[in-house]
């Protein structure tokens, strides 16, 4: 039996689903796992099938409950608050230009070079 840790490659074929789906590993008590295995086979679904549109159902559930919206626009706004939090940490730190250049924005040299070569010019005096 193959590792499964291990990519499988099939010559000739390629996924187009490879890096679209994740795998997920669940825990049923044993009388829920016969219970779900039997309604999935008197439908005529795998497993796999059954556990997507039980996902897929439950998603749509809880958007139309009326306070998920709600709650979902107040978890957006801690991981932007948690966001400036983290922005604020690394300028008081390294500076504006350490944030400029992890966003890409001002990526000139002008200033003696890149924080990399400044740790290395450190680390070789010491």
């Amino acid at each position: 039996m193959a590792d499964r840790t291990t990519p499988r490659k099939e010559i000739g074929m390629t996924d187009p689903n490879k890096d679209k789906v994740k795998t997920l590993g669940i825990r049923l008590p044993d009388e829920l796992h016969t219970q779900f295995a039997l309604v999935a086979q008197l439908d005529g679904l795998s497993l796999t099938d059954a556990i997507r549109r039980a996902v897929e159902l439950y998603v749509e559930t809880k958007r139309s409950e009326g306070d998920f919206a709600e709650r979902a626009t107040a978890a957006l706004e801690e991981i932007e608050r948690e966001a400036a939090s983290r922005r604020n940490v690394i300028q008081a730190l390294f500076g504006q230009s350490a944030a400029q250049t992890i966003t890409g924005e001002g990526t000139d040299d002008s200033e003696g070079g890149s924080s990399s070569s400044r740790g290395a010019r450190a680390s070789r005096k010491s």
